[in-house]
């Protein structure tokens, strides 16, 4: 299992394990900029801050797999 880790990340870092870098790139973008806007909107309205992290924390992982579904690997 980690040889499958060791190789696909040597491929990734060698730009050959995806087939369309820009748009992986992109959608990951959109996601991180998604995932900040909703903590800096949960954070401004006073709660918790461990409760706020765990929130967007939840819906972000919930939304990066509908956002990275069309990316093809080599």
């Amino acid at each position: 299992m980690l040889d499958f880790i060791w190789y696909s990340m040597k491929l990734f870092f060698q730009g050959k394990l995806l087939s369309n870098p820009g748009y992986f790139y992109r959608q990951l973008t959109l996601g991180i900029i998604l995932g900040l806007v909703l903590l800096i909107s949960l954070g401004e309205t006073g709660m918790n801050l461990g409760f706020v992290v765990a929130i967007s924390s939840l819906i972000m992982g919930m939304t990066m797999p509908f956002l990275l579904k069309d990316v093809k690997m080599q």
